[in-house]
């Protein structure tokens, strides 16, 4: 039989229908520990809900089918993840990371890792041939598109440049609708899974996918022992919104380039970030390794933000932290997701006091471009 499309993914997983009682939809289940047969024996596959759950293996199954990887594991949020996976380090060792990061994971990287005796380096990933020091690497971070100016990295020319190193890619903006790391030299797939795999805006989650035994079992070793686990709730709220994953993210992309495009041919814009753009950077870059752009669209206004007007003058656009939702959001990361950033080094990075960051939703793309219009002043 022929691997199965995307679409079909979404809906069905190898672990089928639930077998006791036929429920078409995984069941909620709750229970904190299993019963044993005799002491170390226990009667199933689950012992301790810390360890593992049935609602939270279903979760996991989809997760690594759309991904095209062999082993997923989901965490109580996209942070459990980061500070997770980068326990694959060991003192000394280095850790190197694009310089255009969302501002928590970076916040992670200097005010715990560097304080514990790791170092960490930051690249220009858009340029890795003109980074030095990637022997040094054992751990590489990557986010393309990056957050929140959707700065585009090559996967496998970094892999090709560190094949030693665990090449980590975040695939938060693009989700595997678009996007699948793991094809082209990523050894493990991270997901703020809160975002587009939720999809909602209503649950809390994050990600690790691999096609590594060894890696696979090291972060379940580092999961159980720190107890970064996800609630049965929060993964039968992610399995549900994985089912409308593919027919969301459709929806964001169309709203997201109607958008951008309305942008980049307006006076009062100076410049459009938005991959689907041809004169996008990473546009090249980008369509070779991915499907598709994404929902997520940032852009430079000329002058200044009038912020009082932004706030009362806006219908549809909520002006939010977050993104990946059905609904529309509007952010200004110098003073939202970024504001914890140093100003020199946030205005080195190009992360400017005038820069909006889009979450295209599903509404009506007019009724969205109306809304921004007025909003801003245009």
């Amino acid at each position: 039989m022929k691997s199965k499309k995307f679409d079909t993914k979404c809906i069905h997983n190898k672990k089928g229908i639930e077998k006791h009682t036929g429920s078409v939809m995984p069941p909620i289940n709750l229970s904190s520990t299993y019963a044993q047969s005799s002491p170390g024996k226990p009667l199933g596959s689950y012992e301790y809900i810390r360890s593992d759950n049935p609602t939270r293996s279903v979760l996991e199954s989809f997760l690594a089918s759309l991904e095209n990887g062999k082993y997923a594991i989901s965490f109580s949020s996209g942070m459990a993840a980061v500070a997770s996976i980068t326990k694959l380090l060991q003192k000394g060792q280095t850790l190197i990371a694009g310089d255009d990061l969302y501002g928590g994971t970076g916040r992670f990287m200097n005010d715990f890792l560097k304080p514990e005796g790791y170092e960490v380096l930051y690249a220009d990933t858009t340029d890795p041939e003109g980074f030095q020091h990637w022997d040094k690497a054992s751990l590489i971070w990557v986010e393309t598109p990056t957050n929140p100016l959707l700065k585009i990295t090559d996967i496998a020319k970094v892999k090709s440049l560190a094949p030693n190193a665990i090449l980590i890619v975040d695939n938060t903006f693009m989700s595997p609708k678009f996007q699948n790391p793991l094809d082209y030299g990523a050894d493990i797939v991270m997901h703020s899974s809160t975002k587009y795999i939720g999809g909602h805006s209503d649950v809390l989650g994050g990600a690790a996918i691999t096609n590594s035994n060894q890696i696979n079992e090291k972060l379940r070793k580092v999961q159980n022992d720190l107890g970064s686990v996800p609630s049965p709730f929060d993964c039968y709220m992610l399995t549900r919104g994985i089912k409308t994953l593919s027919l969301r993210m459709e929806k964001h992309e169309e709203n997201a380039s109607f958008i951008a495009n309305k942008l980049k041919d307006h006076d009062a814009v100076e410049v459009v970030y938005w991959p689907g753009l041809k004169n996008h950077h990473g546009h090249m870059v980008h369509k070779s390794q991915s499907s598709g752009y994404g929902g997520m669209v940032s852009f430079k206004v000329t002058g200044d933000i009038d912020f009082d007007k932004l706030v009362s003058k806006r219908k549809y656009w909520t002006l939010a932290e977050s993104l990946g939702g059905v609904e529309s959001l509007l952010c200004v990361p110098s003073k939202m997701t970024h504001a914890s950033i140093d100003r020199k080094k946030r205005l080195e990075k190009g992360i400017t006091d005038n820069l909006i960051r889009l979450s295209c939703g599903v509404e009506d793309r007019e009724d969205l471009w109306e809304d921004l219009e007025e909003g801003l002043g245009f």
